[in-house]
């Protein structure tokens, strides 16, 4: 069951949704539009090393835009930071980013319980595209939970991504233990 819009604007009501900035015309009959932020990353290395803290270089996304190029991984962050308490959110790409080939996550569009933070997107896309700070570029949507949840992820000793950002961040694999 995914939460309607109504009750997407009860729940923030009530706190167990939070979404900065909100405004109410993104929100659609079960999701909320998030926006690209202005900031992008790239990785420094060609290879990526799962046990090594793999170093990025940010991109400021001038007013003109920036062409993203295929073959390459960016790394993006939202504009909106949020919060959820009582759901599980998911982040999927917006149809009309799909049709520029846009892909705005490799493997994470699940967030947790607790999760307070913008989202960092994992974009690649199909052939070059430019794209614009502020520009939606995907929708959350919420799903309940059945049961109490004993550990929600902003409550997490070895949660790697709880610090409040506006910038994109790296992969914290090397942080695991393997």
């Amino acid at each position: 069951m995914i939460l309607s819009d109504k009750r997407i604007l009860e729940e923030i009501e009530k706190g167990n949704i939070v979404i900065e900035p909100f405004h109410r015309e993104y929100l659609g009959s079960n999701s909320y539009d998030v926006h690209l932020g202005k900031y992008l990353a790239v990785y420094r290395d060609h290879e990526l090393d799962a046990k090594k803290h793999n170093q990025i270089e940010e991109i400021e996304i001038p007013e003109e835009g920036y062409v993203l190029q295929p073959g390459i991984l960016y790394l993006g962050v939202t504009q909106e930071y949020t919060e959820t308490h009582a759901f599980v959110p998911f982040l999927e790409g917006k149809s009309s980013t799909g049709r520029l080939g846009i892909h705005i996550h490799a493997t994470a569009g699940k967030g947790d319980v607790g999760f307070c933070n913008t989202w960092t997107l994992e974009i690649s896309v199909v052939q070059p595209v430019r794209v614009y700070a502020g520009m939606p570029i995907g929708q959350l949507i919420y799903f309940p939970v059945d049961g109490e949840v004993i550990n929600t992820y902003n409550r997490k000793p070895d949660a790697k991504y709880n610090q409040r950002t506006y910038k994109p961040v790296e992969s914290m694999m090397w942080k695991n233990k393997f």
